[in-house]
């Protein structure tokens, strides 16, 4: 496990010294540190590092702001890193008028599923619950994330008003009670999913499952062969509906972490459920370099502009 934790570490260092939104003559450029408006807000009511979050607000003047809550990358294994969160793809949504919310979650060491997602579910609660504190328009919601993050984002769409999912003889609590605010909707308004796990049965090799020491069994607490009705609840593409909110799919065609065939299947069963936008498919794109770019940036914004009807 804890080479899996380094290489993930690695891999998202590549990827935020790779893929930047600001490029010149051909080399990806560090954009400038920015401080959020609000930082470490914790959305759960408790002292956990893991249930902060951070706001950065657009620096055009008006009173409030639709929002876009973005979660990072890192296999479900850390619970602190919304600092790189803004850095790797925030700046082009407050650029497009957006509040950009970057959350924490718990990491698959401190608890397991359904822990992330009932975190996700939380903090969009918080948001709705305190959007006139934070200068917050709460009429639209949007969430994106990448990898990891791209599954936490995809997996809070597909299950928008659910409260509770069953396969087989297994029942997980998807929404959870965590901060309370439960007369609020945890429901989002539109999905961006960049390169996000979304079919655990089909991890490895676009087939079967992972082994036991995968993330994914990390996450589960167990070997997903041990259990496939739970590797279907922490798939996001088992709850697609006709109800979930529109999505656009992003995902490289060389990504050696998330096998591109997860993007494609995604695509395929919102596509049939005619909850997809957008498919992007980004040649040579890997776990983050070149994916990340000028345009599918501009993608990005221009989806939640147009779902948001700014």
């Amino acid at each position: 496990m804890k080479q899996i934790v380094l290489s993930i570490a690695s891999m998202l260092v590549a990827t935020l010294a790779m893929a930047q939104p600001d490029f010149h003559a051909g080399q990806a450029q560090m954009p400038p540190h920015v401080e959020p408006d609000f930082k470490d807000i914790n959305y759960a009511g408790d002292d956990l590092e893991a249930h902060r979050l951070d706001i950065y607000l657009p620096k055009d003047g008006a009173a409030k702001h639709k929002v876009v809550i973005a979660i990072y990358g890192s296999a479900w294994f850390s619970n602190n890193m919304k600092g790189i969160t803004y850095f790797s793809y925030g700046k082009p949504l407050t650029e497009a008028g957006f509040a950009v919310v970057c959350i924490n979650h718990r990491s698959s060491g401190d608890a397991k599923f359904p822990a992330q997602i009932n975190d996700v579910k939380s903090a969009i609660r918080f948001i709705r619950a305190n959007a006139d504190k934070y200068g917050i328009d709460a009429s639209f919601i949007g969430i994106t994330g990448f990898s990891s993050g791209g599954h936490l984002s995809a997996l809070a769409g597909v299950t928008n008003g659910m409260k509770t999912r069953t396969v087989g003889n297994t029942t997980v609590d998807i929404e959870g009670s965590v901060g309370g605010n439960l007369d609020q909707s945890s429901s989002v308004d539109a999905v961006v999913d960049w390169f996000g796990p979304v079919d655990m049965a089909r991890m490895e090799n676009c087939e079967t499952v992972k082994d036991a020491q995968s993330p994914e069994a990390a996450l589960m607490g167990c070997a997903p062969a041990e259990n496939p009705d739970l590797v279907a609840l922490i798939s996001p593409i088992t709850y697609v509906n006709v109800k979930c909110p529109k999505f656009i799919v992003i995902h490289g065609d060389a990504d050696n972490v998330v096998p591109y065939c997860q993007g494609s299947y995604f695509a395929e069963v919102l596509e049939k459920a005619g909850r997809l936008e957008k498919f992007i498919t980004v040649p040579n794109g890997q776990h983050g370099p070149i994916t990340f770019n000028d345009d599918t940036f501009k993608q990005m914004c221009e989806f939640f502009v147009k779902e948001a009807g700014k």
